[in-house]
């Protein structure tokens, strides 16, 4: 399970975020979640299998490269 800031390398934004989240529910995919403490922010993130996110994707994230499509 990885965060989408762990999964990017970056904040992900509320809008992405809200893009991924609708995409697991509309797959049924379990999620966890996590508490940060941030200087820019506090509180829960929601945690994907890495499989999840790669589809989502559109690739891996072996090279540093992200291929956004979802």
């Amino acid at each position: 399970m990885i965060s989408l800031y762990d999964y990017l390398g970056h904040a992900a934004g509320p809008d992405l975020g809200k893009r991924v989240a609708a995409a697991a529910a509309a797959k049924n995919i379990r999620f966890g979640t996590r508490h940060v403490e941030h200087k820019g922010y506090t509180g829960q993130v929601l945690l994907y299998p890495k499989e999840f996110l790669d589809e989502f994707f559109g690739g891996t994230n072996n090279t540093g490269k992200q291929l956004l499509k979802g």
